[in-house]
């Protein structure tokens, strides 16, 4: 459900993650500040959409964007309220409902999770490779789920929160379209919506619904501040600098990518310093390799490195 591990180069800290505990912030960052703009033109938005629509114009595929500048209001958008598939993308609904289940005390980050073998899922991930009875926390799951997509983890916490749960979340956020459909790998035996998995996979959401849940972390308003700023520490974690981070790695960017065959996907909260909000979802991809110069990959590259110069030439940086 995503990148093969010769695309996806691990920390050895995931390592010791599964083997005994990953050591997030005792004290998380404050809540996300307001972004200021600062003295420069405005961004040249009009630009930037004839650039990122010739670029999908070209593209063997179809493809979805949304691009939202938090502090001017400005938004860009392609197919921005068509379905999409999202691969492991969807992980970060899944974040999002573990850490409300937290704030409302019905799951605790300390809680232990034992890996067993009925529990390994192949994919990405390291937890399938650790020996069966390993004992991890929820906060573990949560971290090897959103930095390196482990897919072993994500079926761990989906086992605790329940999937209607995290359909019961987008709802209350005002995200009806985005819904997770089974566990990774399991979608034969697991399914809630068999029609949709057939159709979307794991998961599904469009541009705009995405963005919105990357807006609503961003101004501390899906879960509470505290649990916002916890959750994009996290996804600013992510190792998977191979699609919208690839020509602007000297960002630190909360993201989270998906990637399945014929599909690439990822949202991206940059800072520059207006908070600039970009989601790219692909589907029916005619390049099908897995690897670093896919088609797709290269496309959404282009379109991040499109994407942070509009905003740097705007003087914002």
């Amino acid at each position: 459900m995503s990148l093969p591990s010769v695309m996806r180069p691990l920390a050895a800290t995931a390592l010791i993650v599964a083997l005994g505990g990953v050591p997030l912030s005792a004290q998380p960052p404050a809540a996300p500040a307001a972004g200021g703009r600062t003295a420069g033109v405005a961004a040249d938005t009009a630009a930037l959409r004839r650039t990122l629509d010739s670029l999908v114009a070209r593209h063997r595929g179809a493809v979805g964007y949304a691009v939202h500048d938090l502090e001017s209001g400005a938004r860009l958008g392609h197919r921005a309220d068509e379905p999409f598939p999202t691969a492991s993308l969807i992980k970060v609904p899944i974040l999002v409902t573990l850490f409300d289940l937290v704030a409302r005390d019905l799951i605790s980050l300390d809680d232990p999770l034992t890996v067993l073998r009925i529990d390994k899922v192949g994919g990405a991930g390291q937890l399938q490779f650790m020996h069966d009875g390993a004992g991890i926390t929820v906060r573990d799951a949560a971290w090897l789920m959103t930095t390196i997509s482990d897919n072993t983890a994500t079926n761990l916490l989906l086992d605790r929160i329940v999937i209607r749960r995290v359909w019961a979340k987008m709802d209350s956020l005002g995200l009806r379209r985005t819904r997770v459909h089974h566990k990774s790998f399991l979608r034969a035996i697991a399914s809630v919506a068999p029609d949709s998995s057939a159709r979307y996979g794991l998961g599904v959401s469009t541009p705009n619904e995405m963005a919105r849940l990357f807006e609503l972390l961003a101004r501390g308003q899906a879960v509470d501040p505290r649990a916002d700023s916890t959750m994009l520490d996290i996804l600013a974690h992510n190792e998977d600098g191979a699609l919208l981070q690839r020509f602007v790695s000297d960002l630190r960017s909360p993201h989270k990518t998906g990637a399945d065959d014929g599909i690439r996907t990822e949202c991206a909260l940059w800072t520059l310093p207006d908070r600039v909000i970009a989601c790219v979802l692909t589907k029916e991809n005619a390049d099908l390799r897995w690897n670093i110069d896919n088609e797709a990959q290269l496309l959404m590259a282009r379109m991040g490195e499109a994407i942070v110069r509009t905003w740097r030439r705007s003087g914002a940086r």
